[in-house]
């Protein structure tokens, strides 16, 4: 039996249009079972546990922000764990695509519903053979906002047969805080593309060579 398993994490919010909240972005991250990660998992585990971080949960727009867990960290603590992330990501193969809007743009959640799924429908049908490759299509999803569960539910439903569904806890699984990491990055490309970059941020990331160079066109290689 072949399987595809599909993590996905949002950013944003169906509210209305903000200076802090201009975009929504969808993020799917696409692992074939047959594909064995464990080693990778098991190094990125060891990795945070000489940290003193065991059974850490990575979230990474807060480790950016220095907010929560990482709220008492320094920037050097913050970006060791950041880079421990991004180390993981380059060692396994996946594959993502993201998906967004602009809020500017949209008039109201059904509105900004509606272009999404249009944008998701597309790539399955893109792709629909290689979706066909697989027995079996298991979408991973926290059901965090109502909205994207009964899109995904919509859209996978009506493209393929009998998709599986699975709610799951972020800290269970490592590709589900992949794909919060790449929708935080997608976010970051987002913002230096429409020049909304903050001092925060860049202070992060030290450079903006560096963060193009080292962690955005890195990242763009898994993109399917």
């Amino acid at each position: 039996m072949k399987e595809l398993s599909i993590f996905i994490d949002e950013s944003g919010d169906f509210g209305e249009y903000s200076f802090h909240s201009p975009y929504y972005i969808i993020t799917m991250v696409f692992h074939d079972q047959a594909v064995d990660i464990t080693k990778s998992i098991e190094h990125l585990d060891n990795e945070l546990s000489y940290l003193g971080l065991s059974n850490l949960c990575i979230h990474t727009g807060p480790i950016i922000r220095k907010e929560e867990i990482y709220k008492n960290m320094d920037v050097v603590e913050r970006r060791r764990i950041f880079n421990k992330m991004m180390a993981f990501i380059r060692s396994i193969d996946l594959h993502y695509k993201c998906f967004y809007i602009e809020k500017k743009h949209i008039e109201d959640s059904v509105e900004a519903t509606g272009k999404l799924s249009k944008q998701i429908s597309q790539f399955i049908r893109e792709h629909y053979n290689d979706f066909l490759t697989f027995d079996d299509v298991k979408i991973y999803y926290d059901n965090g906002q109502i909205q994207v569960s009964r899109l995904l539910s919509s859209v996978f439903n009506a493209l393929l047969q009998n998709p599986i569904f699975r709610k799951v806890m972020p800290s269970d699984y490592k590709l589900f805080q992949v794909a919060d990491f790449i929708c935080t990055m997608e976010l970051i490309r987002l913002k230096i593309e429409n020049n909304t970059f903050s001092n925060s941020e860049m202070t992060f990331f030290g450079n903006m060579r560096d963060l193009k160079q080292n962690y955005l066109k890195a990242l763009k290689k898994k993109e399917w």
